[in-house]
């Protein structure tokens, strides 16, 4: 008998979840609104799209088990993306110091433009495994509160009915799942949003001769200050090209036009990415987007499940991008899809069950770090925070500050970072007792440049260079 399933939503998540799905159905069906572009090139359905995007080391292994066989790492390395310890590769100036930069080996992640790397992996999936692609959008849910039996499409055609066998919805931050839930009789789903006002501005440059080997830099926005945040970073993209990303919450919004880009730019708490960009030539217009709110759909709680569906990617949950893990708890999601399938098939009872709770474990670790600093800016719109809110700021500020002079608590953070370790990591023994013990080297008063970055520096704006 023949098996379908239906994937609603083409991006990063719903491409992973239909590898995931490949193994177990003999028809894979993806469907998006949008035209997707036969190249790297942005799409008008995901507002994100244009602005700096991480992959963490986490994420990256959980798309090359998606696809075996498929080397995503040089696959993307070959396609003009670039590989950053963050141990030792990038200038971070944090709420409690610039970080050191360390010669031990640690997690490494890619940086290169969204569209890039959608393109990669969509292209990666398609030729390795039996899933196809259609231009149409979903409109409901076909069953009812026991069972999802299919999806309700519009098509160029018009509407008509899609049966499956299995539902993924992985429309992203403009899912209607909730709704469609409800039209099934499936009600009372608790959701949450904590919305920082947080608007992103980016602007593409080309990147200056001799800058090639200038490491990813990041100016972090201080929520602990009683003031709006500002935050920016230069990072390397595909194309000898370099982002720009300027961030700013409710009161400290960036701007759009190119010279108040560069001021603000110029206002942050250091001027490293300005002397940077002082006399780069800029390829794009500024662009801005105010898709950055945490907002998050417990449906792990609801209790009775209905079969054959499953939500993930930023239709279960969205994270201010600020933070760097929203691809990778994507993969992550498509990953815990894929290890049930494979130890439950493809219709055991309570599957859907089972996953959709197994889906909270890398939201939640996600969740808490982009939560747990985005309600302490003044003007952010959500609960106040509680006791135990006061109780984990005080221990991350704390941990924070020690990486900034211990490898030990460094070491912590950017295992977490990079989804290589859930946040229980940052309890254990010997973490804690570097928090305690704080930092054990000196606090920085400039970035950890080397000679050579140095160089680069003086040589990019001449009249600052005794700055650094």
């Amino acid at each position: 008998m023949s098996r379908r399933a239906v994937v609603i939503g083409a991006g990063l998540a719903g491409v992973l979840a239909a590898a995931a799905l490949s193994a177990h159905a003999d028809e894979v069906i993806v469907l998006d609104r949008d035209e997707l572009p036969d190249g790297p090139e942005h799409r008008r359905g995901l507002p994100q799209g244009r602005h700096a995007h991480l992959l963490m080391s986490g994420g990256l292994a959980a798309m090359e088990y998606l696809v075996p066989g498929v080397p995503m790492r040089e696959r993307l390395l070959d396609a003009g993306a670039h590989e950053i310890s963050l141990s030792s590769g990038l200038l971070a100036l944090t709420p409690e110091g610039w970080l050191r930069r360390w010669r031990h080996p640690g997690p490494r992640m890619l940086t290169c433009s969204r569209a890039l790397l959608d393109w990669v992996v969509r292209e990666a999936v398609l030729a390795e495994t039996k899933t196809v692609i259609r231009h149409a959008q979903g409109l409901a849910l076909l069953g009812d509160a026991r069972r999802v039996t299919g999806v309700r499409i519009s098509t160029e055609a018009g509407e008509t009915e899609l049966d499956a066998d299995f539902v993924v919805d992985a429309s992203g931050r403009g899912s209607r799942v909730v709704h469609w839930l409800e039209s099934l009789g499936v009600t009372g789903i608790e959701e949450r949003i904590v919305d920082s006002g947080l608007v992103n501005a980016t602007r593409v440059y080309r990147r200056p001769a001799g800058a090639e080997h200038f490491p990813l830099t990041i100016l972090q926005a201080d929520p602990y200050a009683s003031r709006p945040g500002r935050a920016g970073m230069v990072l390397p993209i595909e194309g000898d090209r370099w982002m720009v990303s300027l961030a700013g919450t409710r009161g400290a919004e960036p701007p759009a036009d190119p010279d108040g880009f560069f001021q603000y730019m110029r206002d942050l708490p250091h001027p490293i990415l300005a002397r940077l960009i002082s006399g780069a030539e800029p390829l794009t217009d500024v662009h801005t987007s105010h898709s950055t709110q945490n907002a998050r759909r417990y449906l792990e709680k609801v209790q009775d499940w209905p079969e054959a569906l499953i939500v993930l990617g930023d239709a279960l949950a969205t994270f201010n991008p600020a933070y760097g893990q929203g691809m990778s708890v994507a993969a992550l999601g498509a990953q815990t899809l894929s290890h049930a399938l494979a130890q439950n098939g493809f219709t055991a009872p309570g599957l859907s069950t089972k996953v959709q709770h197994a889906l909270a474990a890398p939201v939640e670790g996600a969740w808490s770090m982009a939560v747990g600093q985005d309600i302490w800016y003044p003007a952010t719109k959500g609960p106040t925070p509680t006791r135990a809110d006061h109780v984990i700021a005080h221990y991350s500020r704390r941990l924070l500050k020690a990486a900034t002079g211990s490898h030990t608590a460094a070491a912590a953070l950017s295992s977490v970072t990079s989804m290589e370790s859930t946040a229980s990591a940052l309890l254990r023994p010997n973490v804690l007792l570097a928090a305690l013990n704080g930092p054990l080297l000196p606090r920085l008063s400039a970035p950890p440049l080397t000679p050579a970055e140095r160089q680069t520096l003086a040589t990019l704006d001449p009249g600052q260079a005794e700055f650094f």
